[in-house]
């Protein structure tokens, strides 16, 4: 269940938030632009490519390798192979994952690795994979530990992780497995370079747009704002009792909602289920017509709720991202239709115009601050 009366008490928030989770989401702005200045000053302005891989790999612990592989490959449109790495291991531990390169990697390839761990043994192994293979490192990690020194000795480029002073906040029991604003920290160094290789655009001026976009949504969506006009607040209120049923159109979109349903689940501990327009139409058309279906039975209309449980029933609510407005083959008429046919309520979330860096900032700022307010209101 959600308090929503605390949604709009800011002490109340800042009294709920544990592990400095509105501080994450507000700062992503100002990560940013530290996390572009570091990667230029580490010398991607200066690199002269011979040009692009014949594929690009990424491997890293957590979420956030998962969100720049997913970003990664739908900015570039196809123009090269974008995979993740999945690691294998016993338990998710630092030094229990283990990452092993296809068989088909070698020096035409480029090893992307989001490392916050510095001293992450099983990367460390990776990176000497990459080098017997002859493959391309590059490495985002805190300057001056093991991984770092590890991808220098392979010849390859560490670049700096960019940190605020609330992420040592992350290294307590219970607290959720990433920071918000870790994401950030990774990807815009990897946007820089992949600028500089040509596999996207994403010049400095680009990147420093895309921090005045974070920080607009910092402000539309931060805690002293109301819910009626806060979309990160009203995002949260919408999920209240609800099991998200994520429909996407669009490959930014797609990115966003794989990352949307990872971060209900690691942060408001939300089940979600994210899929693909148009095929959402007909994997999820059970869900809204099953237990999960928001309808009441007609016959029960006249129960007695105040002698009801206190359970609450998840019921299915539909979020529906789009990167851009609908066109002439768009499947958002038809997901509407449906979602109005099964009684199911549904929350578009569209960004405004702007490059598809900016697009992908405003999806993924409201997304996250929805899952943040949703972790901080939600009761048991």
């Amino acid at each position: 269940m959600l308090d929503e009366s605390l949604l709009d008490t800011p002490d109340a928030l800042a009294g709920a938030d544990r592990f400095g989770l509105l501080r994450g989401v507000a700062e992503a702005g100002a990560r940013a632009r530290t996390a572009a200045r570091g990667a230029a000053e580490s010398g991607i302005p200066e690199l002269t490519p011979d040009g692009r891989p014949r594929a690009v790999l990424v491997a890293g612990p957590g979420p956030a390798a998962a969100g720049v592989a997913d970003l990664l490959r739908a900015l570039s449109g196809g123009s090269c192979p974008v995979s993740l790495i999945q690691p294998t291991g016993v338990a998710p531990l630092p030094g229990a994952l283990r990452w092993t390169l296809p068989g088909w990697a070698g020096p035409l390839d480029l090893l992307l690795l989001a490392g916050p761990d510095a001293a992450d043994p099983g990367l460390a192994e990776l990176v000497e994979q990459a080098y017997r293979r002859g493959c391309a490192v590059v490495a985002v990690t805190p300057a001056g530990g093991p991984l770092a020194d590890a991808v220098i000795q392979a010849r390859g480029l560490a670049l700096p992780l960019a940190t605020t002073a609330y992420d040592a906040e992350f290294d307590v029991e219970g607290a959720p497995p990433a920071a918000p604003g870790t994401l950030w920290s990774v990807l815009i160094p990897l946007l820089s370079l992949a600028d500089r290789i040509g596999l996207i655009s994403a010049p400095q001026d680009a990147l420093g747009k895309l921090a005045d976009r974070l920080d607009h949504l910092a402000e539309r969506c931060g805690p002293a704002i109301p819910t009626y006009s806060n979309p990160g607040k009203a995002l949260a209120a919408h999920l209240a009792d609800a099991l998200p049923l994520i429909w996407t159109e669009g490959t930014l979109a797609h990115a966003v909602g794989r990352h949307f349903a990872t971060e209900l689940a690691g942060l408001a501990g939300r089940p979600a289920l994210a899929a693909e327009l148009p095929e959402a139409l007909t994997t999820h058309r059970t869900l809204l017509a099953g237990a999960l279906a928001p309808g009441t039975d007609p016959d029960d209309f006249f129960r007695d709720r105040v002698e009801q449980p206190t359970a609450t029933t998840l019921h299915a609510r539909v979020v529906l991202l789009r990167d851009q407005e609908p066109g002439t083959l768009s499947a958002t008429r038809a997901a509407q239709s449906l979602a109005e046919e099964r009684d199911t309520a549904l929350t578009e979330l569209q960004p405004g115009p702007g490059s598809d860096l900016e697009m992908a900032a405003e999806l993924l700022a409201i997304a996250d601050f929805g899952a943040v307010y949703l972790a901080l209101a939600g009761t048991e």
